[in-house]
């Protein structure tokens, strides 16, 4: 709760700094000072916000930083296995693993059971059940019997 606490404050003061530029730019606008005024004023505002995160709690956000940096490293490290056995993400432009099994549903005509799912898309039973989960709650698909899904008509 300190910590969400923090980054609210965190993000209370970058905003009211944004405003602050934001009137500032508008001010130099109207007495026609052109586009350097705003390029300065944006620098000066980053070195001012630094020193003021320091000074409200250089210790908290320090340590605040430290579990998001090792949160993510254990995101990546949990990630990298996962990808290698997924198929390329859809921001790649590649069919994503719901895409996948919703095909390989879509093609079955009399439905098609987990365990039929997990050795065509190479998955774990829980990434199968969540995908399933996620098209039954999409609309997709439907249970004909437990384990047995087709696509819905």
């Amino acid at each position: 709760m300190k910590d969400v606490q923090k980054e609210l404050i965190a993000i209370s003061t970058t905003l009211s700094s944004l405003v602050q530029q934001v009137e500032k730019m508008a001010e130099a606008i109207e007495k026609g000072s052109g586009k350097a005024a705003p390029r300065k004023k944006v620098k000066t505002a980053r070195k001012t916000k630094t020193p003021a995160k320091k000074t409200n709690a250089s210790a908290k956000t320090s340590k605040a930083a430290r579990p998001k940096k090792t949160a993510k490293k254990k995101a990546a490290k949990k990630s990298a296995p996962a990808t290698a056995q997924a198929t390329p993400p859809a921001a790649a432009g590649g069919p994503t693993m719901l895409d996948n099994i919703f095909g390989m549903i879509s093609r079955s005509r009399g439905g098609i059971t987990v365990e039929q799912l997990k050795k065509r898309a190479g998955l774990e039973a829980r990434q199968v059940s969540n995908a399933l989960y996620k098209l039954t709650q999409k609309g997709k698909i439907e249970t004909l019997s437990r384990g047995l899904y087709v696509k819905k008509k």
